[in-house]
């Protein structure tokens, strides 16, 4: 039985289909973990969303920035956006039980010694409180006040956490965190401003993995979202946005008994967008 994370699909429907034939995935063996944004931006995104749902059990999604995206568009809550390729999951005929589908994931993980989210975590959080955190917002996107959620969903502040925040700035941090976190301070305060590589840090910012004493260092976190940091793989910290929508490839990581046991197996991806997105 193998377990398998993969780094952003995308709505990259025939690179997916060519990684599991490369990794020989069955549903009734082995396990596959998407880290989300598993729509948007590629070609396909409803015949992503068949696939995954299609395989059940042997499937665990992970909610991303363009995911939720999705369901706040689907409520009606924001307008298109230039480069969206969601029409066809909106015109669908299966559109009401997929967006269920999807809007039943989890926004963070922990199975096999691996803490797995979309963007990152800050660093005041250790594992068990991430988990907690995410639980919070599922239970909101899940319930009756879905709606209320997504509509308050957007923007930018409160850029750090504390424990005193209640209400929509309690849930939005977390949801910032999880699912569009790249750079932040020292002390946990977010930008959300910069897509570059991790290399090209301003002063006073660093990728959230590398803050000095974040919380989770002790165990490994899994993650996607940034595809100009490309593939990243060490004992703490697994990177596998290997930006296939944006012409390069889709990865997955199987994982083994050690951080030094992973296989890394990536398939080219036909899509060329731009690259820079999100």
């Amino acid at each position: 039985m193998a377990r398998y994370l993969v780094g952003d699909v995308q709505g990259c429907d025939g690179a997916l289909g060519r990684l599991l034939d490369t990794i020989a995935f069955s549903p009734s063996r082995d396990t596959l973990y998407l880290l989300g944004d598993l729509v948007n931006r590629g070609p396909d995104s409803l015949a992503v969303l068949r696939r995954l749902q299609g395989l059940g059990d042997a499937v665990r999604c992970l909610l991303g920035n363009h995911d939720l995206s999705l369901l706040a568009l689907a409520h009606g809550l924001r307008a298109p956006h230039q480069g969206d390729t969601l029409e066809a999951v909106l015109a669908a005929p299966d559109r009401v039980p997929l967006l269920d589908w999807l809007q039943h994931r989890h926004l963070a993980l922990l199975e096999h010694g691996v803490l797995m989210v979309h963007a990152g975590v800050l660093p005041q959080w250790d594992a068990e409180r991430t988990l907690a955190l995410a639980a919070e917002v599922e239970h909101e996107l899940r319930g009756p006040g879905a709606r209320g959620f997504l509509e308050h969903l957007y923007g930018n502040e409160p850029a750090s956490w504390n424990e005193g925040l209640l209400g929509a700035d309690r849930l939005r941090v977390v949801v910032n965190a999880l699912t569009r976190l790249r750079f932040c301070t020292a002390a946990g305060e977010m930008d959300f401003g910069l897509k570059e590589s991790a290399t090209q840090a301003p002063e006073g910012l660093m990728p959230w993995f590398e803050v000095p004493g974040r919380r989770t260092a002790g165990v490994t976190v899994a993650f996607g979202h940034w595809s100009t940091l490309g593939l990243v793989s060490r004992p703490d910290v697994l990177a596998l946005d290997t930006g296939c929508v944006w012409g390069g490839c889709l990865s997955a990581a199987r994982l083994g008994p050690t951080p030094a046991e992973r296989e890394i197996l990536s398939v080219e991806c036909e899509q060329a967008q731009v690259p820079g997105g999100t």
